[in-house]
């Protein structure tokens, strides 16, 4: 929002116990990204904007992702869990620093938008001093209730506090709010802790507001947008959700997908022009697929990025750092890794290329392996242009095979070819003349037939 500072507080501080795992909840991925890191994708950002992520204690892998996400990000260490508004206060220090808006959104909702936040802060600048985000759930219990009276937000009622009336109510709280930031410590700070738990209550704020006679608003949006991740179903419905999306964006730019419903993207999935996907692809994160690449059905890719016109698979397995050039290929169970194939090249099937640099045009026959590791470190191999690796070849790296170089099949290559050789390393085959008749007869002498 143009002219206007923001200090957004992201609460991430839960142990997520009923995750039932020892990675914190919001390190927990979704289409390839960390709860944590589509919210922080989603925040303000830039000269105006700042960042406060409240973590937990002995959550070092929280900050580090808080930090690899948003470097601007500064961390604060909620000790005790108090309650939501004291979760807050945690960030204390920033508050006081001052902003004109204050946004708090929690650390497990991976699926809202940038642009939910910016219709949150709307109403401040038109002079309300709190937003507070709703959806109308399909099935309310257990939902705060947003209790309105016109176009005013008079309470947040919780479940067990509702009356027969208000737990009528279908518009839900969901949880994110927009505090006008001049105004958002005196508020916080009279959040008492007058009740059963003897937390501090966010949802106060609201009886705060009108106290103070300051006016409290509800910006609406989707029960899909808002939803929080608590246990491992809800983890999964929200990938089916994100799916959704990615798929729905990935067919409006021009993505033809055969099969959508069986393609799994990424969140930083990126696409050219008259991109093909065959069904039952798995894309992890950190992939680019150039114009008019091709990815036949079964494929697996992460971390590489496809050249233009380059065809994968079916059945191949790109792993990270690998890189196809245009019109490169890899077919039937290619597995890559660390591997940079360029333009041109033909890697058919059955083979694995890692710690590899294989030149433009060069072809890799069938069975081909590059042996990168020896029991102690990883060892490359370089493949010339022009180059052809016979069926069945085993190249013991660090090895280098020359331009237009030519391997026999069935090789086992151990020192560098030079360009234009032709390299063959296997013994010498002996025929035998009526050997497979006398073996067959000594193996059966003495021995009745079997029936049929």
């Amino acid at each position: 929002m143009t002219g206007r500072t923001n200090l957004t507080i992201v609460l991430a501080a839960g142990e997520g116990t009923r995750m039932r795992s020892d990675t914190p909840k919001v390190l927990h991925p979704v289409a390839g990204q960390s709860l944590l890191a589509h919210v922080l994708g989603a925040a303000p950002k830039g000269s105006s904007a700042s960042l406060a992520v409240v973590i937990g204690p002995d959550h070092e892998g929280v900050e580090q992702e808080a930090k690899r996400v948003r470097p601007d990000a500064a961390t604060f260490i909620q000790r005790e869990r108090l309650g939501t508004a004291h979760a807050v206060l945690t960030a204390h220090d920033a508050i006081a620093r001052g902003a004109d808006d204050l946004l708090i959104v929690f650390g497990d909702t991976p699926l809202i938008s940038a642009a939910t936040f910016e219709r949150l802060r709307a109403p401040l600048k038109r002079g309300a001093a709190l937003a507070v985000l709703g959806f109308r759930a399909a099935d309310p219990t257990g939902y705060g209730r947003l209790v309105v009276e016109g176009d005013r937000l008079v309470a947040i009622r919780e479940q067990a506090d509702a009356s027969a009336a208000e737990r009528a109510i279908t518009l839900c709280n969901a949880g994110v709010m927009a505090f006008d930031g001049r105004k958002a410590l005196e508020i916080i700070e009279k959040i008492g802790n007058a009740n059963s738990k003897r937390e501090y209550y966010l949802t106060d704020a609201v009886t705060i507001v009108r106290d103070l006679g300051l006016e409290a608003v509800v910006i609406e949006t989707s029960e899909d947008e808002v939803r929080g991740i608590n246990t491992k179903a809800q983890l999964a419905e929200a990938e089916q959700v994100m799916q959704t999306r990615l798929r729905n964006a990935a067919l409006e730019a021009g993505v033809t997908m055969i099969a959508p419903e069986t393609v799994y993207l990424a969140a930083d999935t990126t696409f050219g022009k008259d991109v093909t996907i065959e069904p039952f692809v798995v894309i992890g994160p950190g992939v680019s697929i150039s114009d008019g690449a091709v990815i036949h059905s079964f494929s697996h890719i992460v971390q590489s990025s496809i050249g233009k016109n380059a065809l994968v698979g079916p059945f191949a397995r790109m792993r990270p750092g690998t890189s196809l050039g245009e019109g490169a290929k890899i077919g039937n169970f290619v597995e890559t890794k660390a591997a940079t194939l360029e333009a041109g090249v033909k890697v058919n099937h059955l083979s694995y290329v890692g710690d590899a640099h294989v030149g433009a045009n060069a072809n890799i026959g069938a069975g081909t392996i590059t042996c990168n590791y020896d029991g102690f470190g990883k060892n490359r191999t370089e493949i010339g242009a022009g180059a052809f690796v016979g069926t069945n070849s085993s190249l013991v790296a660090p090895v280098k095979i020359g331009n237009r170089a030519y391997i026999g099949s069935g090789s086992v290559i151990t020192r560098d070819v030079p360009d234009d050789a032709l390299a063959v390393e296997r013994s010498q085959q002996t025929n035998r003349e009526g050997g497979a008749r006398r073996y067959r007869e000594i193996k059966t002498r003495g021995k009745a037939p079997e029936g049929g």
